[in-house]
């Protein structure tokens, strides 16, 4: 098999300060952006690597998810542990430095952890929690 991550998906509940942090912030490139109001589907990536793509789409709307679920989704966003992803750079404390300027919600600083790799986290507008790792 031949096969690539081609796009990911988190959930925004603000379309626009989502945008603003992943195109503004994180430097990412807007591919598309459809939809209106909080029914926006945003799907943005690294610049120069048209083969990779965060979808930035509303919460629980499909029709088959229930209202128990909506509401558990809703919660577990509110407490950041719903979505998450996990980016690299050969420059962390350069990153961590431009995003903590930009006021970006920090979690964790630039750390090496016992499992082999230094990193730093933040959370962007939708509580997604945005680890970087560094590559060495």
């Amino acid at each position: 098999m031949d096969l690539t991550i081609h796009t990911t998906v988190l959930p925004h509940t603000d379309p626009d300060a989502s945008l603003a942090f992943w195109r503004d912030t994180l430097g990412f490139e807007v591919r598309t952006d459809v939809g209106t109001g909080p029914m926006r589907w945003i799907t943005v990536g690294p610049a120069g690597r048209p083969g990779t793509s965060v979808l930035l789409a509303p919460p629980a709307v499909d029709p088959g998810i229930t209202d128990d679920e909506r509401r558990t989704v809703a919660e577990m966003m509110a407490k950041g542990t719903y979505g998450w992803i996990l980016l690299a750079t050969k420059d962390l404390d350069g990153t961590f430095e431009r995003l903590q300027a930009a006021d970006a919600d920090v979690v964790q600083e630039p750390t090496e952890q016992p499992y082999g790799v230094r990193d730093c986290a933040f959370r962007d507008p939708a509580g997604n929690l945005v680890r970087i790792q560094e590559l060495r």
